[in-house]
């Protein structure tokens, strides 16, 4: 008989910078065109946002952030070795990694068996390498197990109650998985102790209309222009994906971990706030509708309150909501983490 347990967390790639690099998503973000030009200026700030940068760009609070997200992400790893698995599925975005102008799929399940990635390597088309709190080298390759047998049975399952869903069988980035599912596992394995469950990837478009034109989103999105890409998966088609996934592995033999994978609303993407800091109001009100386990509200959530929000990712915490929301589960909140400097709100959750 199957077992079901849902994760919630945050794969910021902040969480691995060192201090003093904690608020480099703002400081890029403040050369934005789009950014008035006295909100680039300290003394405009609210009060909250003045005393994270403080005197030093916010390396002594975002020390203590980082900390505090990964303490919860410890407490989701003893739930899940707790729990022990016997495939992990990942819900997470791909922003222009895999996916770029050959094909962007809404869906998509990796029935691969073997993943290697290297997330610090330097990207020719991007800044380089980054300094990471593990002080791990450019070079270094992350070998992760996945399932191609659980994943084809998925995309087999799904398709029969009506989900066709597209499948790969290989990885294309040329740095392994995209930073939304490697993110989570140096996350989830964070005090390098290994990683011993088979991984299932399942992308999620989130990013949608910003995707192409801004390659990838990151500070490109608000400055690009030109015609949107065609939107992302609807809330309410993530959340109905979400259920016939959960009941899908509800008829498995296996034990399975849903792991939603994201940050919340994401400053340099809501106008709301000049595009510096998150969304909180509308963060807080996803928030009280998850301690309540009330799952069937962000279905009725649409693709334009998300994007407004810069809630984009949000997406598959809304998909693994629909398989909560199947089998019957209830929301723990392990830690919600608000800020204003490290670009989003994150959320640490268990669903059972």
């Amino acid at each position: 008989m199957a077992e079901i347990l849902g994760l919630g967390m945050s794969h910021f790639p902040g969480l691995s910078f060192v201090d003093e690099d904690m608020t480099n998503t703002l400081r890029r973000t403040l050369a934005s065109k789009r950014v008035a030009e006295a909100s680039k200026d300290p003394r405009n700030w609210p009060a909250g946002m003045q005393a994270e940068w403080a005197d030093d760009q916010g390396a002594a609070l975002g020390r203590v952030h980082r900390e505090r997200c990964h303490a919860a992400t410890r407490v989701l790893r003893q739930r899940l070795d707790a729990f022990n698995p016997d495939v992990v599925v990942v819900f997470g975005d791909d922003q222009y990694e895999n996916f770029t102008e050959d094909v962007v799929p809404p869906f998509c399940v990796y029935a691969v068996d073997a993943m290697e990635s290297r997330p610090f390597d330097t990207d020719p088309t991007k800044p380089p390498a980054r300094r990471n709190m593990w002080n791990e080298p450019a070079d270094k390759v992350f070998r992760h197990a996945g399932s191609a047998r659980i994943g084809r049975w998925l995309a087999r399952a799904l398709n029969d109650d009506g989900y066709p869903v597209p499948y790969a069988y290989r990885v294309r980035y040329e740095r392994g998985l995209a930073h939304a599912f490697i993110n989570t596992l140096l996350y989830l394995d964070v005090d390098r102790k290994g990683f011993p469950y088979p991984v299932l990837p399942f992308h999620v478009n989130c990013y949608g209309g910003d995707l192409i034109r801004s390659r990838g989103g990151l500070i490109a999105a608000v400055d690009a222009e030109g015609d949107r890409d065609p939107p992302a998966p609807s809330p309410r088609a993530c959340y109905d994906m979400g259920r016939a996934v959960a009941r899908a592995f509800a008829k498995s033999p296996w034990r399975v971990a849903l792991v939603a994978s994201s940050s919340w609303s994401h400053a340099f993407l809501t106008a709301r706030t000049g595009w510096i800091y998150p969304d909180h109001e509308s963060d807080r009100a996803r928030l009280a509708e998850l301690r309540d386990s009330r799952f069937a509200a962000w279905r009725e959530l649409s693709g334009t309150q998300l994007e407004d929000a810069g809630q984009h990712e949000l997406l598959n915490w809304v998909t693994v909501a629909g398989a909560a929301d199947e089998l019957g589960m209830k929301t723990e909140v392990v830690d919600w983490v608000e800020c204003w400097t490290y670009n989003s709100d994150k959320c640490y959750a268990v669903f059972a």
